[in-house]
């Protein structure tokens, strides 16, 4: 095997796709200052136990793992970023109130989610903490939609779910975890008799309930068929209203719901959204809320924390969104005149990207589309265009 060739579903990222990128990287984390979210940079690697306190095993699975030549210890790269973002949260920063938190790195997957996704994403995310009502939920929803537009994403669609749904189904239910999961997963492909089998044995409230939620995805008439057909459970009632209100409140995407939809049972606790738009492949955005996450860091005080937030992953963003034209330059003559090195300097210092053409390169073509030129007039370096 050649030296040069990278692991599988790794990739180097080229210079069109490389500024592409990074562009969209500003703009999120601009949308994500507006909203008044203090960016965090969280270390690439840290004791494993640390990083996957309070995570499930799915995580676990995702993390590659080494060991520190220093200590001897186990560490993990991360594979996401939030448990990172919690543990700041609670320990190091500690305040009693609200806190915004954003943040934007790369992640290292053990496998790739999905048939040619990278294992290596670019994560960008924004979490609140310390609010438990709907109005945090709508603003960290608000702000992915934002961010979205701020990439010249259009034809949003929102899909709503509520963790609380399936949860309140099978709270006090004689259980074990393998039997939660394959319900939860028969719940995920929406296989009725599957999910019938594994339920035979529930009340029959409860049973029909799942049951139910098969077929409970579409537009906001969901909602109403919900109320009839599931049974009229505290939790249940409030996910319901609270997944109405947000519909109401939200702008600028086509909205739809999927009460089935149970993925990542083991850690969101509320609300759960994708964002979904038109030729991307998957969700371009995937959050909700997962109260307590932060409470496992807590030392000495209790950190059980509301929290909700989001994140997307900047590779998969830019693959979504028309290719971005060459960068507008300035290409300038190579000499070594300090009226010319003074008027370049000028230039790039103004905001200006300016290319100089050193000897036998004249026709070299890069990614900058030089529109101008410097030429020197009457003794004074003066920019036509081209």
């Amino acid at each position: 095997m050649s030296a040069w060739v990278l692991p599988d579903h790794i990739a180097d990222v080229l210079p069109s796709e490389a500024r592409h990128i990074e562009e969209l990287r500003r703009k999120l984390l601009d949308t994500a200052r507006g909203y008044g979210y203090e960016l965090v940079m969280p270390p690439l690697l840290e004791h494993l136990e640390s990083l996957l306190t309070g995570t499930g095993e799915a995580l676990d699975l995702q993390t590659f793992k080494l060991v520190d030549q220093l200590s001897g210890r186990t560490l993990g790269l991360r594979a996401d970023t939030t448990p990172q973002v919690a543990r700041i949260d609670a320990h190091l920063l500690g305040r009693a109130g609200l806190t915004r938190l954003c943040y934007c790195g790369p992640v290292l997957h053990t496998r790739p989610a999905r048939p040619h996704a990278t294992r290596e994403p670019l994560q960008f995310g924004a979490e609140i903490y310390g609010h438990a009502g709907p109005e945090a939920d709508l603003e960290v929803l608000q702000l992915a939609l934002d961010c979205l537009r701020a990439a010249q994403v259009g034809d949003l669609q929102l899909d709503l779910a509520d963790a609380r749904i399936v949860a309140s189904l099978l709270e006090g239910q004689d259980l074990s975890q393998a039997q939660r999961h394959d319900i939860h997963a028969a719940l995920a492909v929406k296989d009725p008799q599957r999910l019938a089998l594994l339920t035979s044995h529930l009340p029959a409230e409860r049973r029909d309930g799942l049951l139910a939620l098969v077929t409970l995805y579409g537009d906001i008439g969901v909602l109403d068929q919900a109320a009839q057909r599931l049974p009229q459970l505290p939790d249940i009632v409030q996910a319901l209203a609270q997944l109405r209100w947000l519909a109401g409140q939200v702008q600028g995407a086509k909205l739809s719901f999927d009460l089935g939809d149970s993925r990542g049972y083991a850690y969101y606790s509320g609300t759960r959204f994708a964002i979904y738009a038109a030729g991307a492949a998957d969700a371009l955005v995937r959050g909700g809320r997962y109260d307590g996450v932060g409470a496992v860091f807590g030392h000495h005080i209790e950190r059980d924390r509301p929290a909700v937030g989001f994140s997307l992953d900047l590779k998969e963003l830019v693959a979504a969104v028309p290719a971005a034209p060459l960068r507008a330059a300035i290409r300038a003559p190579w000499r070594d005149a300090p009226t010319l090195r003074a008027a370049i300097a000028a230039l790039r210092q103004a905001g200006e990207t300016v290319v100089c053409v050193l000897p036998g390169h004249e026709s070299e073509i890069d990614e900058f589309h030089c529109d101008r030129e410097l030429i020197e007039a009457a003794g004074q370096w003066v920019i036509q265009a081209i």
